[in-house]
């Protein structure tokens, strides 16, 4: 009996990355590179922002190390590379008058060649949460709706005609929640504001932001370029505590919180029915004009995810979460899924398939898998000696990719879930916002004191897994 593989013959699948995690080789590196500060550099130099002290000026030097890197990448089985380009690093100030850094463009090029030229498809993103620190300073970044929109749109066509020749898949943005929530409301990522008004005003103008740059390609440079472009947003999988009603209802108010956000008014034209009960005037409304910039303003789903909560309807201070409870445990005593790394990852596979249908089924579009990963409970306090011991059986990881890609296997061939792609969290062991270089999350172990970088086990298995279950060409 012949056996039809589960995943389509162009389905893409990789490692992914972030530039202001992965690209610094050291200050005085960045400073020859003419890169210009993001708001990343100014909150590593504020004391006790980072928790090992830390800067993401110093963190993998792919900079240098890129062809090494691809190189790698390719060898190991990718058939593509999802990394994201630095704003600052093309646009130093970051302004719409503002110079651009030829050496920044140089770089980008090279990358982009060199994935073409060992047969990696560059999926780009064109902002993952380093924004040029001189627009925040000029006027609050991400406040100011005019001007930001502006002046980030303007930096999108940049990269559409300097790059979209070769790049055929764009993402605007890597999850604006992150940026409107953990930047501006509880003040754990860069710029470090803490606000019950930020969050919503920075969610919205986000939204126009991708909205408009998205529009701008598909009016001017689809047609010739031959691309597509969208959005990717995180969001993990919430099932209720149990069957009753009110935590049924509470599972689906923190889906609207973290997903519906964004993914509602993207695809359904509407904010959730819960955010506009809860936040009333404090939610800023759209005018019919936005709305209609944001209707179709990405032509899939991409989703980053990690793991499962389950939750109860018990009243929480937390407004992020619809004042919802979040945890593991069940009602039988239990708790649900493997510890990692961090206390808000678990693994939680059959969660991961939960959420590919919830997501297919609500917003009828394909899915590009552009994260997934895990950090393994005490990785991160082996000496290199018993980290190198480790990397042969990172253990762990390798289960967490098994399960998910079963599950995502699954999805796809017994629910038919149109997933088009998986990007594993991360290429690297790297430069983890606030947590600095502490959790590794990289299927490739990496020495912080000499760059050196070793595969781990889960970068084999991981890849092998794809190749077993894709149709041949």
């Amino acid at each position: 009996m012949t056996i039809t593989p589960a995943l389509p013959s162009d389905f893409l699948f990789g490692f992914a990355t972030a530039a202001a995690q992965i690209e610094g080789g050291g200050a005085e590196a960045e400073r020859k590179s003419g890169r210009g500060d993001s708001i990343w550099d100014e909150f590593c130099d504020t004391p006790g922002k980072i928790r090992d002290g830390t800067h993401v000026k110093r963190t993998c030097n792919h900079l240098e190390l890129y062809k090494e890197d691809i190189a790698l990448m390719r060898s190991l089985g990718a058939n593509a590379y999802r990394f994201s380009l630095s704003w600052p690093r093309i646009v130093p100030m970051g302004g719409k008058g503002d110079p651009i850094n030829q050496k920044g463009i140089d770089f980008y090029n090279n990358v982009i060649d060199e994935c073409l030229k060992v047969g990696l498809v560059p999926f780009v993103t064109l902002y993952h949460w380093d924004l040029p620190l001189e627009l925040f300073k000029r006027y609050g970044g991400w406040l100011n709706k005019a001007r930001i929109v502006e002046d980030y749109t303007n930096y999108a066509k940049t990269c559409f005609e300097l790059f979209g020749d070769r790049v055929k898949h764009w993402l605007t943005f890597n999850e604006p929640w992150c940026t409107a929530v953990l930047g501006h409301g509880i003040g754990q990522f860069a710029p470090g504001h803490v606000s019950n008004t930020e969050p919503w005003i920075v969610g919205q103008n986000l939204m126009i932001a991708h909205a408009s740059a998205a529009k701008l390609y598909m009016r001017e440079y689809k047609a010739h370029q031959g691309g597509m472009i969208g959005i990717t947003l995180n969001g993990d999988w919430t099932d209720p505590y149990d069957e009753s009603p009110e935590n049924i209802e509470a599972a689906q108010r923190k889906m609207d919180f973290a997903v519906g956000w964004f993914a509602d008014v993207i695809y359904l034209g509407r904010y959730p029915q819960s955010m506009v009960d809860i936040l009333g005037d404090r939610l800023p409304k759209f005018t019919q004009e936005e709305l209609g910039l944001l209707k179709d303003s990405s032509e899939f789903y991409g989703c980053n995810t990690y793991t499962t909560n389950t939750i109860r309807a018990t009243r929480t201070t937390d407004e992020f979460a619809g004042y919802t409870k979040m945890a593991f445990d069940k009602p039988d005593g239990t708790e649900i899924g493997v510890k990692s790394q961090l206390g808000w990852l678990r693994d939680v596979p059959w969660g991961f398939r939960r959420l590919l249908n919830y997501l297919y089924q609500r917003y009828k579009r394909p899915i590009y898998m552009t994260e997934n990963g895990w950090a393994i409970k005490g990785e991160s306090s082996l000496s290199r000696a018993e980290a190198l011991i480790m990397i042969t059986d990172d253990e762990g990881r390798v289960q967490f990719y098994d399960g998910y890609t079963q599950a995502l296997k699954e999805a796809v061939q017994i629910d038919g879930v149109d997933v088009r792609s998986y990007f594993g969290w991360s290429f690297l062991d790297n430069f983890e916002w606030a947590s600095g270089l502490g959790p590794r999350f990289g299927s490739v172990y990496v020495d912080y004191e000499t760059f050196e970088r070793i595969p781990k086990d889960s970068a084999t298995t991981l890849m092998q897994f794809f190749k077993d279950n894709i149709a041949s060409k």
